[in-house]
């Protein structure tokens, strides 16, 4: 399948999922991946009408920001950078993505703050939570995630919009619905301290977007299945 084929089917998926759960498609948002894969696939892939494109590495996220900016007026290109970060690269994040979603420390979010502070700028964050409790991952433990949120909401210019999460690796997408609908009871647990109080829930990827819009996610981040093997 061509790329174009690809997204057009992950599209058509994304929209019969919403309706199970009765949602409108228009409520997820596709990212499209692009790590590792060039400008020219990313404007490739832009030019079938995807507009919204996630970086995990902060170099990739400057040097393609750099390149490609924010787009033209008949092709616009929005950032996310969905990956961990360090604080003393906080500075590279500001003023590129419109969300950033590995919000993973309050360390991190003090580091923010002061960055943003200094420039006189807010940044639309989501917190990323570990619901898988594996080790390997970056993220805060579903226990401590009501004190975090008391501590980040002292900052006023990180706006904290929702949650972020990484299932576990399986082969069936149900084995990891659980842990989808958890962020999803953690997110209504403390929506009070969320702007808007309508918490976005970025969860889901190539192997499990599907039970994850069911399970309430706003945002859905496919790499492979629309640009193809790295």
């Amino acid at each position: 399948m061509t790329r174009s084929e690809r997204l057009a089917a992950i599209r058509d998926r994304i929209s019969q999922a919403a309706g199970r759960a009765g949602r409108s498609s228009d409520e997820v948002t596709l990212i499209a991946v692009s790590k590792t894969f060039p400008e020219e696939a990313i404007l490739e892939v832009a030019s079938f009408g995807q507009v919204a494109f996630g970086e995990n590495k902060v170099q990739e996220l400057v040097r393609k920001t750099d390149a490609l900016g924010k787009g033209t007026p008949d092709q616009p290109l929005e950032w996310h950078h969905i990956g961990h970060l360090q604080r003393n690269k906080v500075k590279d994040v500001i003023g590129r993505v419109a969300l950033f979603h590995a919000l993973d420390s309050v360390r991190l979010g003090q580091a923010m703050q002061n960055r943003l502070e200094g420039q006189n700028t807010t940044l639309d964050c989501l917190v990323q939570v570990n619901v898988s409790g594996e080790e390997s991952k970056f993220g805060i433990s579903p226990g401590a995630l009501d004190t975090v949120m008391d501590e980040l909401s002292v900052f006023e210019r990180v706006r904290v919009r929702g949650f972020m999460t990484l299932a576990s690796p399986a082969a069936n997408p149900e084995d990891v619905r659980h842990e989808l609908a958890l962020l999803r009871t953690l997110a209504q647990s403390v929506s009070d301290r969320i702007v808007d109080r309508m918490p976005l829930l970025s969860m889901g990827m190539s192997s499990d977007y599907e039970v994850a819009i069911e399970e309430g996610a706003t945002h859905v981040r496919i790499g492979s299945a629309i640009f193809g093997t790295r």
